[in-house]
């Protein structure tokens, strides 16, 4: 099934004049390239003997008894990077590579995105240069290690607040300095029509298996609730994207409050932002009144980011998508809870989703998705300090 994107007041293309070009090059090829049949054999062979898909849909015992509901946990975790990055990267290559494309920058804050394309810049045999925030190369130091030892050039932001933003923006800079030769393979949902549109499709596998994989367990073809942490928003749209006009399911998104809303440090854009253009696409952001950029503040580099993709926006405007936000406190709590009662150990990005899984009004029997977009290995550190600060016995 494809479907078209809706994006009401959002979207758009706001992009300097030396990158017009390309990017209405990729915009009046993509459906076409993407369409062939060349095209999905070997998207589609790469995502089951490269990238391991289908990935599980697992029924979550202990959260499904704690809850009183059917908790499922949509496995991307288990993906080769370790997370749902991958699915877009495999599909952007391949694109580039059609587009005659020798050159590839990419921004990362967490450092999936940045792994994930590593990996298939290596695969084939393509030059990579990520754009990483120089606060997000020192809390994500296996990821920086795992880029390079797969051939990336890793290039600090020293900007702003050197993070996820900050990373877009000189990669955004590259690009301009390099277009003829370079594409960008943006990792969220988020920057000049058509990337969102785009990576939406790429992740569209994910919906698409949870569709078949719950009919296959419970013979229902729907879940109630999917449920899935937003930043930009890949992996969001990808769980969301077979379920966008189906009003029996619920889609619920999951930001980070950071410190909390209130105080300053905080990444809650739908809640805190307002309509605003960032990285070529209007969507919401964090503004001030004369329109400057407010530093976002998360402990999940991931979630680091002051906007939004713009089909969220939209679904969250439109009332299709509700949101809540978890504090890193909570975040936390979800991980150290999985880890313990569940035998997963997820990235923070995700545990922001399961931390607001008892404010949703749930009920009995309820069939609800969780996207676990990736895992925590790269997080590790940054869990081990925080229980250590916090005294937590474990």
């Amino acid at each position: 099934m494809s479907l078209t994107l809706a994006f009401g007041e959002f979207g758009g293309a706001y992009i300097p004049e030396m990158l017009y070009s390309n990017v209405e090059e990729i915009r009046t090829r993509y459906l076409d390239i993407i369409a062939e049949p060349a095209f999905q054999e070997e998207f589609n062979n790469l995502l089951r003997d490269y990238v391991g898909r289908p990935s599980p849909l697992y029924l979550a015992k202990t959260l499904s008894e704690r809850y009183g509901a059917n908790i499922y946990l949509k496995r991307e975790d288990l993906n080769h990077t370790g997370a749902h990055k991958i699915n877009n990267t495999i599909g952007q290559i391949l694109l580039a590579k059609r587009l005659g494309k020798k050159r590839i920058i990419a921004e990362t804050g967490a450092g999936q995105h940045g792994v994930a394309t590593a990996t298939v810049c290596a695969l084939m045999n393509l030059e990579c240069i990520v754009y990483m925030g120089a606060v997000d190369i020192v809390r994500q130091a296996p990821n920086v290690a795992r880029m390079q030892m797969l051939g990336a050039k890793v290039v600090p932001a020293e900007s702003g607040s050197k993070t996820l933003k900050d990373a877009t923006n000189e990669a955004i800079r590259d690009w301009i300095n390099n277009a003829e030769t370079t594409h960008y393979i943006i990792g969220s949902a988020i920057g000049p029509h058509p990337y969102p549109d785009m990576v939406t499709r790429f992740q569209a596998v994910v919906s698409e298996e949870i569709q078949l994989q719950l009919q296959e367990k419970t013979g229902k073809d729907h879940p109630d609730y999917v449920v899935a942490c937003v930043g930009g928003g890949s992996n969001a749209a990808g769980a969301f994207y077979h379920f966008l006009h189906d009003e029996r399911v619920k889609l619920v998104l999951a930001e980070a409050a950071g410190k909390g809303i209130d105080t300053g440090h905080s990444a809650a854009t739908s809640i805190l932002g307002t309509k605003g253009i960032i990285h070529g696409c209007m969507t919401l952001l964090m503004q001030t009144a004369d329109g400057q950029i407010i530093e976002p503040y998360s402990l999940s580099a991931g979630l680091d980011y002051p906007g939004i993709g713009p089909m969220h926006a939209h679904l969250i405007k439109s009332g299709r998508a509700t949101v809540h936000a978890a504090t890193d406190d909570e975040a936390m709590m979800a991980v150290i809870d999985l880890s313990r009662s569940e035998g997963i150990i997820p990235a923070l990005e995700t545990a922001h989703a399961l931390a607001i899984l008892d404010r949703i009004g749930l009920k009995k029997d309820d069939h609800v998705v969780v996207n676990l977009s990736g895992r925590g290995d790269k997080d590790l550190n940054t869990y081990l300090k925080y229980i250590e600060e916090n005294n937590i016995k474990l």
